[in-house]
């Protein structure tokens, strides 16, 4: 007897889901199927791989040196039914050239990817691009448990099985509303430190690449930052910084369209340019399909 995918793929759904109840609804087999499934998988390998504990299975250190193997084999697979077009196929026996998934931070998924993918279309069409947007925490994770083929992050990846490199450069401009009363008693000269370390700062939340950039460019220079408000989204920092809530951080690439229309207001500091790479990722077991090597190729061209 030998392991199966289905088998695999069942694996990984009892990891995610922690049941095999809710590992069946996932993969559509009943409970007693996706059971028996893990079991016959179990006995295959000759080791369990989950701590029985009631109903819920715990995954332990046999199922935790076979999880990354087992979401390699699955990807491996996934890539093959991909690039060669199955379940893709229209009715004149065509597939589909290009499908990928990609997971990006907020800001380049909002502001920089779209016209990423714009371009690169017009040389491939047909090129089919699934974008996933999370914080740089979570499309870092996407990447190392092979959801997505491959990552554009705003900070440095701290998954351990994850090719990270330095993509392109992003310049992070200090803004605030045109009536706020650093743009107002600073319109003829430059805000100096200690104004901003008293001023209020409006936030992304833990986990984002742009709270961890702005802290890295900022907290040298001004030691601390006064947090009024966490905000989960760079767009609702932007809006409420045009409403004059406080100060705030972000890329220039994320607000030029705020500062056209005159809802924000760049400061002009005392501080020195503040830059940060962006960085693209992917798992370093991916099989690199012939599609995502183009579409990174294309990625690896682009300027800021």
């Amino acid at each position: 007897m030998h392991l199966t995918l289905r088998q695999l793929l069942i694996f990984t759904a009892v990891v995610d889901t922690g049941s095999t109840t809710a590992a069946g609804a996932r993969v559509a087999l009943s409970q007693s199927a996706t059971s028996a499934a893990l079991n016959e998988l179990e006995k295959v390998l000759g080791a369990q791989l989950f701590d029985r504990v009631g109903k819920r299975l715990i995954i332990n250190d046999n199922g935790r040196t076979l999880l990354p193997q087992a979401r390699a084999a699955i990807d491996v697979a996934t890539g093959i039914e991909r690039e060669f077009g199955v379940g893709t196929r229209n009715a004149q026996g065509d597939s589909t050239p290009i499908n990928l998934r990609v997971a990006a931070s907020t800001t380049i998924g909002n502001y920089v990817l779209p016209t990423l993918i714009a371009s690169f279309r017009k040389t491939f069409p047909h090129a089919r691009v699934d974008v996933q947007i999370h914080n740089t925490r979570h499309a870092s994770a996407a990447v190392g448990r092979f959801e997505v083929d491959m990552g554009l992050i705003e900070g440095p990846s701290h998954e351990p099985d994850v090719h990270a490199e330095p993509w392109i450069e992003d310049e992070l401009v200090i803004l605030c509303a045109p009536q706020h009363p650093l743009a107002l008693e600073h319109a003829a000269e430059r805000v100096k430190l200690k104004a901003l370390r008293q001023a209020f700062w409006l936030l992304r939340e833990a986990g984002s690449g742009t709270r961890e950039a702005v802290e890295q460019a900022l907290l040298p220079h001004l030691h601390q930052l006064r947090e009024d408000i966490r905000v989960g989204s760079t767009e609702a920092i932007k809006q409420a910084a045009a409403a004059g809530l406080g100060l705030t951080c972000l890329s220039l690439a994320a607000v030029r369209d705020a500062i056209t229309l005159g809802k924000l207001q760049v400061l002009d500091t005392t501080l020195p340019r503040l830059v940060r790479p962006f960085y693209l990722i992917y798992h370093q077991q991916k099989q690199l399909s012939a599609g995502l090597e183009r579409f990174i190729a294309h990625c690896r061209s682009a300027t800021t």
